[in-house]
């Protein structure tokens, strides 16, 4: 995916709490918690110790905020990728990573949404 395809969607600078875990890696199967620190309806940038790499899929759970949703802030689940590692590490030793949402799905309405067909209606 383009730059500017990826950012047609507005970012949100705000702090989210996210837990996720790498998937398809039968050596780790551990639920890292941190943080969102950036969100749109599109993806999210987080920072962690995890060892992720660019491609790698991510099972996600976070809390979408109103800017996001347009309506009130559900906490969701979300399958997604890594498309881009920061590897100048944070005070902390973390690095950050961006991770773009494939499928998410709020968890009142248990319904699946392709987030593809989503970002080329606007």
């Amino acid at each position: 995916m383009k730059v500017s395809e990826r950012r047609q969607l507005t970012r949100y600078n705000l702090r989210t709490p996210l837990r996720f875990r790498a998937v398809g890696l039968s050596s780790d199967r551990t639920e890292h918690f941190t943080e969102a620190l950036n969100v749109s309806r599109g993806g999210f940038f987080f920072v962690s110790s995890a060892a992720l790499q660019i491609g790698m899929p991510i099972e996600a759970t976070l809390r979408m905020p109103i800017e996001v949703t347009g309506k009130e802030a559900e906490e969701t689940r979300c399958t997604a990728r890594v498309v881009h590692v920061r590897n100048e590490p944070y005070g902390d030793g973390r690095i950050g990573f961006g991770a773009e949402i494939e499928e998410f799905r709020a968890r009142q309405s248990l319904g699946t949404v392709s987030v593809a067909a989503d970002r080329h209606a606007n």
